[in-house]
Parts: structure tokens; C-alpha cells; sequence
């Protein structure tokens, strides 16, 4: 496993990202839908994988939800930078990272596949995060 570093841009919230993948393998999505255009959210998880958070200043965690209010997208409060959005399922805290969090952005990504979740049904939703996401860890 490899440990990736991301987080806001004033250092307040962070995270790491452990995966086996090399970069030019990961799944690299962007969603289309209002939010993620609005915010150039560009994503990627590995299930076999796992996010820790890091933060520095836990108090400066801002969350917001929308849509179908199934996930919480998280932003620093005092710089407003986007670090992705988790969800719970089946007991799980899973996570989806935003690419432009990383320091340094790996190199030999994938292009972002364009990705529409538009009509997916609330049971649909849950599932695919259950299946691509990664596990959000303590440790």
C-alpha cells in the first residue's frame, strides 16, 4: 500500500490515501451534476483501499448535503476547499476523494471519465457507493 496526502488549503483538514493501485490504474470520475461542475470535483476511491482523516483543526470540518441527502460533502470552513464527500452503508463510513485535494497530484492519472447519476434510485446509489468507495479508518 502506498499512503497519498490530501487536504484543504490552508492545512487545517487532511487526509491520507492508502491503495495498492498504481495512479495510472485508479478510477478517475467526474460527475456531472450541478454541484461537481460548480466545484471542478474530479474523483477517485479503491475499495481495497482506505482513507484516514488527518485534520489539524477538526473544529474547521463543514459538511453539506443535497439531492437525495445520502452524503455529507466535505469542505473547510475557513478556506472553503472541497476534500470529497462520505457516506454511510451497511455500518461503514466510505469516501470518495476529490483528485484536486492531492499534494502532489500524482502523476500518470487516467483522464476523468464523465459520469452522470441522474435518475439512479436512492437502493442504486447506496449500492454502488458500497461497491466502489473506499472505507474511511481510524488508524
Amino acid at each position: 500500500m502506498k499512503t497519498w496526502h490530501g487536504g484543504c488549503h490552508c492545512g487545517a483538514l487532511g487526509f491520507e490515501f492508502r491503495t495498492a493501485l498504481p495512479p495510472a490504474t485508479w478510477p478517475v470520475r467526474a460527475c456531472q451534476c450541478s454541484f461537481c461542475l460548480k466545484h471542478s470535483g474530479v474523483y477517485t476511491s479503491d475499495p481495497s483501499g482506505s482513507v484516514r482523516f488527518t485534520h489539524q483543526e477538526p473544529q474547521l470540518l463543514s459538511r453539506y448535503r443535497f439531492g437525495h441527502k445520502t452524503a455529507d460533502f466535505v469542505f473547510c470552513g475557513r478556506c472553503g476547499w472541497y476534500l470529497g464527500a462520505v457516506a454511510e452503508e451497511g455500518g461503514e463510513t466510505l469516501m470518495v476523494v476529490n483528485l484536486r485535494a492531492f499534494d502532489p497530484q500524482p502523476e500518470g492519472l487516467p483522464a476523468a471519465q464523465p459520469m452522470s447519476y441522474e435518475g439512479e434510485s436512492g437502493d442504486a446509489r447506496n449500492s454502488r457507493r458500497a461497491s466502489r468507495w473506499t472505507p474511511v479508518s481510524d488508524s
